[in-house]
């Protein structure tokens, strides 16, 4: 994993296969493939997302080093504070599967369907400190290239959580409700005309 190594400048752990360490130079922030790809549709302007790779059923945003402490904080700052909400952040100390060069991602992910991938790959020769959500946003006036806040971020993720969970527990309620459920129970309502 070279590439990493050489020409991003990321640490990368001696393991097999190798895994990308966070907290150095971003943390990643974790969340279900499903939450990920609302978020690249959100926010699908080149430039306002960091790097994201795709990792089983799970997705991890590239953000600032540093983000993983203030998630906490910031959820609750958002009032999302005290809800279960599957998101959580990869910082200091952590560790993330190593996605495949991007040109290779697909020729080896047909070999292992397991292996994660770039969804949105990182670019050689551009600093991921520039191009990653953070607390604080710097760029152009014109916002071009300017990637978004990382409060934004964490609102729109949290949102989107929050919206799976609320569709997957009203198809089991309706389920839970419906005819063929409760003749599956043993419990057919009556008829009206009987």
């Amino acid at each position: 994993m070279g590439w990493y190594e050489d020409e991003l400048g990321w640490p990368v752990s001696g393991a097999e296969p190798p895994v990308l360490v966070t907290g150095v130079r971003f943390d990643a922030l974790d969340v279900p493939a499903a939450v990920g790809k609302a978020l690249l549709g959100r926010f699908g302007r080149p430039g306002e997302l960091g790097p994201v790779a795709l990792d089983g059923h799970r997705v991890r945003l590239l953000v600032a080093a540093g983000a993983a402490e203030e998630l906490p904080g910031l959820l609750e700052w958002l009032e999302w504070g005290g809800i279960p909400l599957d998101v959580t952040a990869l910082g200091a100390g952590g560790r993330m599967r190593a996605p495949a060069h991007p040109e290779w991602g697909r020729r080896e992910a047909a070999y292992d369907r397991s292996a994660p991938v770039w969804l949105r790959p990182p670019r050689p020769g551009v600093d991921v400190e520039t191009t990653v959500p953070a607390l604080r946003v710097t760029g152009g006036a014109d916002g071009s290239g300017v990637p978004i806040g990382l409060p934004a971020l964490v609102a729109a993720a949290a949102t989107a959580c929050h919206r799976i969970t609320l569709r997957a527990r009203a198809q089991d309620q309706l389920w839970a409700f419906s005819y063929a459920s409760r003749i599956v129970a043993g419990t057919r309502p009556r008829s009206f005309t009987s």
